[in-house]
């Protein structure tokens, strides 16, 4: 903020000091109002010699008479906005010098600075008390401190929404808000100003969408650091934002950032941001109308939807090659740790954002309509099959250099899982040579793999659906490892409580496997399938749904082709009472089947009976105490 507003060659700044320093009240506001005709913010030296020439309380007077709490000897209420307005403008000047700024006599004028915002009276000088409260607040943590606890973000929010787009006010609250949420924890801020956090970044998405300079890149900085948090008390608070048009704004930003030859820091946040928009609006936000400042024409509503894609994947192929280097330099120079975790964000990003639009593509028929024309869809494919080339390609060197362990090479998995369960005839060879070491790796924190057997699953489950495919899976000890998850996820969810899906796609991989006959001569040595009885046994008996219980019936069903009671008594691994309980769970399948009338539920099994029954009439000679329990001899 500039002081000097004309030239006044006979004033000097001794003038001013004699003035200042007068008994009088009379004579020190005309030293004031001389000082702003001569001083300019950068003279650190006059600013300081009339800073200690007038004295903190005497400004301190000044301020409070201003906002109508104190008085100054001169003229009296009707000059009460000039003395505001003189008041505050002095203070801005002064807190050009840092010493000054970090007093405790500024600092202790924050709490009045904000109540004067909080007034009508602020409008005149808004852009004065911004300033100020920025200029005090950057040179003192206890600055900020004091900021935040005067309840500055209620105050913050209430005028970001009237402040001009692009505006020097609007580009200080954004700096403001900045300040705060880089020295004070979201967590806290969440629980104390969450409707006002909620309406900043509103405000802040709108500056992002609308803004062709500076500020959009400052806005894009902003709405990151908040939003790349991902708590959810803000998200489900932005979820219920009556207005969509603060949604728009963040589509057009995005788009902007990666439209434009930008630097690669800021396409990564434009990314994070993204992958915010599309876990609060959902997968849809990616497809919509947006504007952009150089495109007259009108633009594709799935242009954001290419623009996060490319991008996307250009950051994955960068990344994991970058990573691929460094984690073989790291064994070397240990210094490259830090590096290799920013990377893994950033990889993690792009990975989720590609999931995201897996998901998106997958449902386009049910969903979307016709938002995404034939040749989009198409180039999307395209683009996410050479994506997984490049990442099954990651996987490969890891496997080379006895990498399991990792959460990006899990992220790889769980990516490889997502786009074959959509393609599972892509990459059959690739996944033939990778998949039992896919299925072996582990996360950061896993002591044994399970995770990546989940991620897997949904791939897994389409690819048995032919004999090749069961094959693949068997020949890579796959089977076993879907059998243990399974196995896990009833042990985990304490029965068949399934959230994810998780549970049933195994069933249903297990079950797939189970009915080729061709596999009758690998699967008769499965150890794994005595534990996945036990586990069915323990696990059902209070289970009521008729998809669980025809479900856990039909593998008991198809393993008991693989043994016979007597077998299964002999296992060291498996109960007596284990036994009893699968015989309870076939008499309540058989009674099921007997009723007069079904519910809609009980129809939908039937065809799982159907495998129940045909195996019972090729084992039920081998099960005597199940032939008991039943009542009925096998056909």
């Amino acid at each position: 903020m500039e002081l000097q507003q004309e030239q006044t060659p006979s004033v000097s700044i001794e003038d001013c000091l004699k003035l200042l320093k007068g008994e009088k009240d009379e004579q020190r506001l005309a030293g004031l109002f001389l000082v702003t005709k001569i001083c300019k913010v950068d003279d650190i030296a006059s600013l300081t010699r009339v800073y200690n020439a007038v004295g903190a309380k005497f400004l301190d007077r000044l301020l409070r008479t201003g906002m109508g709490k104190g008085t100054v000897s001169g003229p009296g209420e009707e000059n009460r906005d000039a003395y505001l307005q003189l008041s505050v403008r002095i203070l801005v000047a002064f807190c050009h010098v840092p010493d000054i700024a970090a007093s405790e006599e500024m600092i202790s004028k924050i709490p009045l600075i904000l109540e004067i915002l909080s007034n009508q009276s602020g409008s005149s000088v808004l852009e004065e008390c911004l300033e100020f409260l920025y200029l005090v607040s950057t040179t003192s943590d206890a600055g900020v401190t004091v900021l935040y606890k005067s309840g500055s973000l209620k105050i913050i929010a209430s005028w970001m929404s009237k402040l001009a787009d692009g505006s020097h006010p609007m580009k200080i609250s954004m700096q403001l808000v900045q300040l705060i949420i880089s020295k004070i924890s979201l967590d806290i801020i969440m629980i104390d100003c969450l409707p006002e956090l909620t309406d900043i970044v509103v405000d802040i998405a709108r500056q992002f969408g609308v803004s062709h300079d500076a500020v959009k890149f400052e806005a894009l900085h902003l709405l990151s650091a908040i939003l790349s948090s991902n708590l959810t008390p803000l998200y489900d608070a932005l979820r219920q934002v009556p207005s969509d048009a603060w949604s728009k704004h963040m589509r057009n930003g995005v788009s902007a950032i990666l439209h434009n030859r930008t630097a690669p820091a800021e396409k990564l946040q434009a990314l994070s941001l993204a992958e915010s928009m599309v876990s609060i609006r959902g997968e849809g936000w990616l497809i919509g109308e947006i504007e952009l400042p150089d495109v007259q024409d009108a633009i594709p509503s799935d242009r954001c939807l290419i623009l996060v894609l490319e991008q996307s994947r250009v950051e994955i192929a960068v990344m994991l090659n970058e990573l691929a280097y460094a984690k073989y330099e790291a064994s070397k120079n240990s210094s490259l740790k830090e590096d290799i975790i920013v990377k893994q964000r950033n990889v993690a990003t792009a990975f989720s954002l590609v999931e995201k639009i897996i998901k998106l593509v997958s449902n386009v028929g049910e969903d979307q309509g016709d938002l995404i024309d034939e040749n989009t869809l198409m180039k999307v494919f395209r683009g996410l099959n050479e994506t997984t080339g490049v990442v099954l390609e990651y996987l490969q060197d890891a496997k080379e250099h006895g990498q399991r362990k990792g959460d990006d090479i899990l992220a790889s998995v769980r990516v490889i899982g997502s786009f074959l369960a959509q393609t599972p005839d892509a990459w059959t060879e690739k996944v033939k040579e990778l998949l039992d070491y896919m299925l072996s790796v582990e996360g950061e924190d896993e002591q044994s793999p399970f995770n990546s057997v989940c991620f897997l699953l949904p791939m897994l489950c389409q690819i048995t659906m032919n004999v090749e495919g069961c094959k693949t899976l068997v020949s890579s000890r796959g089977l076993a490892a879907v059998v243990k998850c399974l196995i896990n996820l009833i042990h985990k969810h304490g029965g068949w409580v399934d959230n994810d899906g998780s549970i049933f796609l195994a069933c249903d991989t297990i079950l797939n496997v189970l009915l080729k006959k061709e596999l009758a001569g690998v699967l008769c040595g499965e150890s794994s399938f005595v534990h996945l009885l036990e586990a069915i046994a323990n696990s059902t008996e209070d289970a009521h749904e008729p998809s669980v219980i025809m479900m856990a019936a039909s593998i008991c069903a198809l393993v008991f082709d693989y043994t016979s009671e007597n077998a299964l008594l002999s296992n060291p691994n498996f109960a007596d009472k284990s036994l009893d309980k699968l015989c309870r769970l076939f008499s309540r399948i058989f009674a099921l089947s007997q009723q007069q009338s079904m519910n809609d539920d009980e129809v939908a099994q039937m065809d799982l009976y159907e495998i129940i029954a045909a195996g019972y009439s090729r084992w039920g000679d081998r099960f005597p105490r199940v032939q008991k329990a039943i009542g009925i001899a096998p056909l």
